[in-house]
C-alpha cells in the first residue's frame, strides 16, 4: 500500500520533495518590508524553477522564515502564501503546502491553490521552543471536510521539529495512531533541528509498527552523505538545506547542489 500512495502521487516509488522554504511573511518578525510582496515571490518562484529543472519529484511549501513559528497564523499569511504559490508553483511536477505550525492554514492555502498534498503536525502534545503545543486532531479533520480538502493528501510529523513529546508512547505507537485516528495517508520523521539528520531507529521502528499500511518519510537531515542510507530503506525524503547555497537553510537553493542530489537518487532508485 505505502507504494501506491506513492506512485499516485508522485509517479515513482520512494520519491523525493524539494523543499520551497519562503523568506519571511508580512507581519512575521524577520519580513523584509522594502522587498515586500514582489521580493518574496521572485525568491520563491526562482527556487522552485530550479528544483522543477533539476528534475524532483514534487516541490514542498513551507513558512521557513517565519520564525519563531506561530500556533496559530493570521489572514496575511494564508493570503500571501496562496498569492505566492499561484504564481510560482511548479508546472509539470505536484506540490504540498506546510504551515510551521499552524495546520489549519497549510489545508487552507492548500486547497486554494490546488496542492497535491499537505505537511504538518495534526496530532499529539508537545513541549517546544513556542511554548506548550496541542494540535487539534479532529478539529483540522472536520475543517478539511468542511473545505472540501478530502482529495489533499494527509503527510503527518509525528515527532517534530523544535519540540519534544509530552507523554511516554513510542514512535511506532505514534505512527500507528496517525494513520489509525489522524487518517495519514504519510507517516514523517524529523530529527530535532531542521536539518538535523535522523536516526534509524525510529524510522525503522514507524516502518515496523505500520507494516506497510502508509509510507514512512525521512524529512530532515537528508544530504548527499546520507541519501545513501535512507533512500533505498524507506518510502522517500524531504530535503531542503543541503540544497541551498553553502548547505544555509536561509540561502537561496545551488542549481549545482540541486542537479547533483537528483543524480544520486536516480542511481540510487536504478
Amino acid at each position: 500500500m505505502s507504494g501506491s500512495v506513492m506512485r499516485d502521487l508522485f509517479g515513482v516509488d520512494r520519491p523525493v520533495i524539494a523543499m520551497a522554504h519562503f523568506p519571511p511573511l508580512p507581519g512575521t518578525p524577520l519580513h523584509d518590508d522594502k522587498g515586500g510582496m514582489d521580493g518574496l515571490l521572485d525568491a520563491v518562484a526562482r527556487d522552485v524553477a530550479v528544483l522543477e529543472q533539476a528534475g524532483f519529484d514534487a516541490v514542498l511549501f513551507c513558512n521557513e522564515g517565519d520564525r519563531p513559528y506561530a500556533f496559530d497564523a493570521g489572514p496575511e499569511i494564508a493570503a500571501a502564501m496562496s498569492w505566492i504559490i499561484a504564481r510560482a508553483a511548479p508546472r509539470t511536477i505536484p506540490f504540498g503546502v506546510d504551515h510551521l505550525y499552524d495546520s489549519r492554514t497549510a489545508l487552507a492555502v492548500g486547497r486554494a491553490t490546488g496542492a497535491a498534498f499537505v505537511r504538518g503536525v495534526f496530532s499529539g502534545a508537545y513541549e517546544s521552543d513556542m511554548g506548550v503545543w496541542s494540535p487539534d486532531l479532529p478539529g483540522l479533520l472536520r475543517y478539511r471536510r468542511m473545505i472540501g480538502g478530502g482529495a489533499l493528501r494527509l503527510f503527518m510529523n509525528v515527532t517534530p521539529e523544535f519540540a519534544s513529546t509530552l507523554g511516554r508512547r513510542s514512535v511506532g505507537m505514534l505512527a500507528r495512531s496517525a494513520v489509525v485516528n489522524g487518517l495519514a495517508d504519510a507517516v514523517l520523521i524529523a530529527g530535532p533541528l531542521a536539518g538535523a539528520e535522523v536516526d534509524l531507529a525510529p524510522l525503522e521502528e514507524a516502518q515496523a509498527a505500520l507494516a506497510g499500511a502508509a509510507p514512512v518519510l525521512v524529512t530532515t537531515g537528508v544530504t548527499l552523505d546520507t541519501l545513501p542510507r535512507y533512500l533505498p530503506r524507506f518510502d522517500g525524503v524531504i530535503v531542503g538545506t543541503s540544497l541551498k547555497v553553502e548547505g544555509d537553510t536561509w540561502n537561496p537553493v545551488d542549481p549545482d547542489r540541486a542537479c547533483r542530489f537528483m543524480d544520486r537518487a536516480r542511481a540510487l532508485r536504478g
